[in-house]
């Protein structure tokens, strides 16, 4: 029996600002039937993708991400905000509402040719994502994917990112 996710998903209005209707996850990974089906669902999808790694966006990514390479028995590379990773990374910068923020992946993380699944909870505007996929083809990798647990359709985010790969949502709103 499956579970029906997007019952897990609580809906919180005006945060973190006024006018902004917040899809919060933290109860669909409480639940561990709700959070096995989310990974379930994801490897489904997958399974038969031949990934070399995942690459997870910091942090809410990780959640997703972990799992999903331990049941697909692919690597994990973890996409960080600047200054986070210990050894020498590549950063793309990328657009805010208000100004920029970046990401950085290790310099050696990804081989040209490795089959690359990008993985983040949430699609909103694509920004975080694109860099994600510019980042891996920096490093020459091939992205098969880019998968996301939630899709905030208004905002457009899936037209940016389906130019790199196919994108995948277990939940539109």
């Amino acid at each position: 029996m499956s579970v029906d996710i997007d019952s897990f998903i609580r809906v919180i209005p005006d945060f973190p600002k006024l006018g902004i209707l917040f899809r919060d996850i933290t109860p669909a990974l409480q639940n561990p039937a709700c959070y096995a089906e989310i990974i379930n669902q994801l490897y489904e999808r997958f399974k038969n993708t031949n990934i070399d790694y995942i690459a997870a966006i910091e942090s809410r990514g990780y959640l997703l991400g972990a799992p999903l390479a331990n049941k697909l028995n692919c690597g994990l590379v973890l996409m960080r905000k600047p200054g986070k990773l210990p050894y020498k990374t590549i950063s793309e910068e990328y657009a805010l509402e208000y100004g920029t923020n970046a990401l950085e992946i290790h310099a050696d993380a990804i081989q040209p040719y490795n089959r690359v699944l990008i993985v983040d909870d949430l699609l909103a505007t694509g920004g975080t994502a694109v860099a994600a996929c510019k980042l891996v083809q920096k490093l020459q990798g091939q992205i098969v994917g880019v998968a996301f647990l939630i899709e905030l359709k208004a905002l457009n985010g899936r037209q940016k990112l389906e130019t790199f790969a196919p994108v995948t949502t277990l939940l539109q709103y």
